[in-house]
C-alpha cells in the first residue's frame, strides 16, 4: 500500500461524511443521532458520539460481511500489523480469545495445551469450546516472584506427550509488561504440526519502534489477539485479531468471530480503531518519541529514589550466580512496575497512597504496583508522578492494619513451581454448572486440601489463581488469603472478598 492509502482511515471518514450528509434516519438505534434528547435533559458528552452512532445500513458495511470501509480498514491493519489478515474486535480481547479457541479446538474433547496463568476469557473458550486442556508450568521470575510464560522446552514436551494436541495457546507480554522471544516456540509448535496462538493483549504497540520488543506476529505466531485500546489509542473494547499461514481456518474464525461478537457492532469503536491504526501508519515509529522520553524521565527519577524498587529482567542474580533459566528477557518499557524496596507499603496500600494524590495505578498485587504509559503519555505526567513518590516516602509509614499484608512468600505464586518442566494431565472443561447440592461454603483459612467448586479471580489482572475441580494447597491458600488481607478484589466466586470459598461437598469428593 502507498502512503496515501495509509493516512487513509476508512470507517472514520464514512462517520464523517454520514453526518455532514445528515440523512433522515428511518432505521436503528432508537436515539436517531441523538434527537431523542433534545429539549430534554439532554446526553451531555455523549450528545456527540450519539451522531456518529450508526448501523448496517447503504454505504456503512457489515463487520461481520465486510465489502465495503471495513473490508478497506481491516486491510490497511493487516499491513500496518504485518499480518495476512485481520480482524476488528468490538468485544475486546476477550472475543478473539474465544474465537480462537473455538477455531482451533472445533469439537469437544479436543487437546489445547497452553499456559496455567492465562486470563479468564482463555478459561471461559475453554469451557465453550469443551475443551482438555493440558496446562504447562510458567517459568516463575525469581527476583519478583512473577509468573510470565512456560519455557520452549516444556511446551516442546507437553506436545511430544500430547501429539494429538490442535494448538499451543500462550500470553505474552504478561500484565506486567514481562515477556521473551516466542521464535523458538513457534518453531516448535510449526514442527509439530500446530498453530501458536498468542494473547498480545498487552502487546499491540510491540514491533512499532525499536525500542520495543518484536510482535508475535514477527516471531512467527499463526493466531494473535491484541487489546489496542490498552496499549494504543482505540477506544475501550477495541481489539483485534490477526493471522497469518494457513494453520488456522480463516473461513471457520469468521464464523466463530460472527458468534461470539454483536451482530450491531458499534460503528464508533470501529472508527476509533481505523483511527489508531493510521496514527501508526502516518506516524511511524515518531507516535513513541513523547510517551518514550517520558519514560526514561521516571526510569531516571527513580534510580534516586531508592527506597522503589523496579521489577526488571536480570541476567544474574545479586551474588553473582548465574541463573539457571531466565524467566524473561524482555521487558516493556511502558510498564513500569515498582514496589517499596523496604517492605513497609505493599502494593495494594501502596496504590491507595498514589490515587489519593491524583496519580492512578493501572493494578496492584499483594507487592507491585503497575504504572501504564503510552505514546500518549507526557514528561509532565512523569514528574508529576515522581513528585508524589517522593511525598509519601516523606510521609509517616509505620505498619497499619492496611499495610501489613506484604507477602512474605516471593516465588510462590499458583503454578510455582521453578526446577522441573511439569505437565497436566487433561483436565476436562465443560459449560456444566455445579449445582447447590454439590458444594458448600467454607472459611478460607479451612479450606486447604479441599477441591475448589468454583472459579476465584483477582481482578485485575483477570487471571484465574482457582478453576472448579482444582485441589486448594496450602500455597494456594496463603496465596488468596495475602491477597485477600491485602484488599484485593475477585471475580467469579460468591464472595468478592474471599472471606469464604465454595468447595465440593464431601460426598461428591470434594476432599482429597
Amino acid at each position: 500500500m502507498n502512503k496515501l492509502q495509509r493516512c487513509r482511515a476508512p470507517v472514520y471518514e464514512m462517520l464523517e461524511q454520514y453526518r455532514i450528509v445528515g440523512n433522515i434516519s428511518y432505521h436503528v438505534p432508537g436515539h436517531k443521532n441523538g434527537a431523542a434528547y433534545d429539549g430534554v435533559e439532554g446526553a451531555g458528552y455523549l450528545d456527540e458520539v450519539m451522531k456518529y452512532d450508526v448501523t448496517e445500513i447503504t454505504g456503512t458495511d457489515d463487520l461481520h460481511h465486510p465489502e465495503g470501509v471495513i473490508k478497506e480498514a481491516q486491510e490497511l491493519a493487516a499491513d500496518c500489523f504485518g499480518a495476512e489478515e485481520s480482524f476488528f474486535l468490538v468485544g475486546g480481547s476477550t472475543a478473539g480469545n474465544l474465537a480462537l479457541i473455538l477455531t482451533a479446538c472445533p469439537e469437544p474433547g479436543m487437546i489445547l495445551i497452553l499456559q496455567r496463568n492465562v486470563h479468564k476469557s482463555v478459561i471461559h473458550g475453554l469451557m465453550l469450546a469443551g475443551v482438555r486442556a493440558v496446562f504447562v508450568e510458567p517459568l516463575i521470575d525469581p527476583l519478583s516472584g512473577l509468573a510470565v510464560a512456560p519455557a520452549a522446552e516444556a511446551v516442546e514436551a507437553a506436545l511430544a506427550a500430547y501429539p494429538e494436541a490442535a494448538a499451543v495457546f500462550v500470553t505474552m507480554p504478561n500484565y506486567y509488561g514481562m515477556g521473551s522471544d516466542l521464535a523458538p516456540l513457534a518453531r516448535i509448535c510449526h514442527d509439530s504440526g500446530v498453530p501458536l496462538l498468542v494473547d498480545e493483549a498487552h502487546g499491540a504497540h510491540y514491533g512499532q519502534h525499536p525500542a520495543l520488543p518484536a510482535g508475535a506476529l514477527a516471531c512467527g505466531a499463526d493466531g494473535v489477539v491484541q487489546s489496542t485500546h490498552k496499549m494504543l489509542t482505540a477506544m475501550t473494547m477495541g481489539a483485534m485479531l490477526h493471522v497469518q499461514g494457513q494453520r488456522l481456518d480463516r473461513a471457520l474464525l469468521s464464523q466463530r468471530l460472527a458468534m461470539v461478537q454483536s451482530s450491531s457492532p458499534s460503528y464508533p469503536m470501529m472508527a476509533s480503531l481505523d483511527l489508531a491504526r493510521r496514527l501508526l501508519h502516518s506516524r511511524g515509529s515518531d507516535a513513541f518519541t513523547a510517551g518514550l522520553a517520558a519514560v526514561d524521565v521516571l526510569r531516571r527519577g527513580l534510580a534516586e529514589l531508592p527506597r522503589y524498587g523496579l521489577v526488571q529482567p536480570a541476567e544474574q542474580l545479586h551474588d553473582g550466580t548465574p541463573l539457571h533459566k531466565a524467566a524473561y528477557e524482555m521487558q516493556d518499557p511502558f510498564k513500569v512496575v515498582i514496589y517499596d524496596a523496604i517492605g513497609v507499603l505493599g502494593g495494594f496500600e501502596l496504590q491507595r497512597r498514589l490515587e489519593a494524590k491524583g496519580c492512578v495505578p493501572e493494578m496492584s498485587d499483594d507487592r507491585h504496583v503497575v504504572l501504564l504509559f503510552s505514546l500518549g503519555s507526557k514528561a509532565e505526567d512523569a514528574a508529576r508522578l515522581l513528585q508524589t513518590l517522593r511525598e509519601i516516602e516523606s510521609e509517616d509509614t509505620s505498619e497499619s492494619p492496611h499495610t501489613a499484608a506484604i507477602s512474605e512468600s516471593r516465588n510462590i505464586s499458583t503454578w510455582n513451581n521453578l526446577n522441573v518442566l511439569q505437565i497436566s494431565a487433561p483436565v476436562p472443561f465443560s459449560l456444566k454448572p455445579v449445582t447447590a447440592n454439590e458444594v458448600e461454603s467454607i472459611n478460607l483459612e479451612h479450606s486447604v486440601g479441599r477441591v475448589a467448586a468454583e472459579m476465584v479471580i483477582p481482578y485485575p489482572p483477570g487471571i484465574p489463581l482457582l478453576y472448579p475441580g482444582e485441589v486448594i494447597t496450602d500455597q494456594i491458600q496463603q496465596r488468596l488469603t495475602g491477597l485477600a488481607y491485602g484488599g484485593a478484589k475477585f471475580q467469579a466466586c460468591a464472595d468478592p472478598v474471599l472471606q469464604r470459598i465454595k468447595v465440593y461437598n464431601n460426598q461428591k469428593g470434594g476432599e482429597v
